[in-house]
C-alpha cells in the first residue's frame, strides 16, 4: 500500500473518478503497490487503474460536496465513511484563526462547499497530461 497526497510522482497532479485510464497508466503502472490511497481533490472514489486499485480518501476539512467529514476505514477491505460534525461551530474557529481568507474559507468550504459535480468540471480543465507536458 503507497500512500500519497495527488499521484506518486506529484503532490500537485489532479485526477478524478472520471479521468481517463490511458492518461493515468503511466504513472501508477510502474508501481509495485496493489493499493494507492491518495486525496489533493476532496472527492471519495474507488477505481482500478491497470492492476492498481486507487483510492481517494477524501477531506475531513474541505469535503466537495455534502459538509461533513469524508474519510476512509482501512482494514481488511476499504470502507467509505461520512461523519457529520458541527459546522457552524468548525466555521467560527477558522474565523478565528490568523488563516488567510478565513471568513471565504469558512463560508465557502465548510458551510456551502462546491458540489461535487462543480469540482469535477473545474477538474476535467485542469487535469492530467495538462501539467506533465
Amino acid at each position: 500500500m503507497l500512500f500519497c497526497h495527488a499521484t506518486p510522482q506529484n503532490e500537485n497532479d489532479i485526477f478524478t473518478r472520471s479521468t481517463p485510464e490511458d492518461l493515468l497508466l503511466p504513472l501508477f503502472e510502474v508501481l509495485d503497490a496493489a493499493i494507492v490511497v491518495c486525496g489533493h481533490t476532496h472527492m471519495q472514489f474507488d477505481r482500478m487503474i491497470g492492476h492498481t486499485r486507487v483510492v481517494n480518501a477524501d477531506s475531513v476539512g474541505m469535503p466537495f460536496g455534502q459538509p461533513r467529514a469524508d474519510w476512509i476505514l482501512l482494514g481488511p477491505d476499504i470502507q467509505f465513511r461520512h461523519t457529520p460534525y458541527d459546522l457552524v461551530n468548525a466555521a467560527d474557529r477558522v474565523r478565528n484563526t490568523n488563516y488567510p481568507e478565513a471568513e471565504d474559507f469558512a463560508a465557502r468550504y465548510i458551510l456551502n462547499p462546491p458540489t461535487e459535480q462543480e469540482m469535477l468540471e473545474i477538474f476535467t480543465r485542469v487535469e492530467l497530461p495538462a501539467n506533465h507536458k
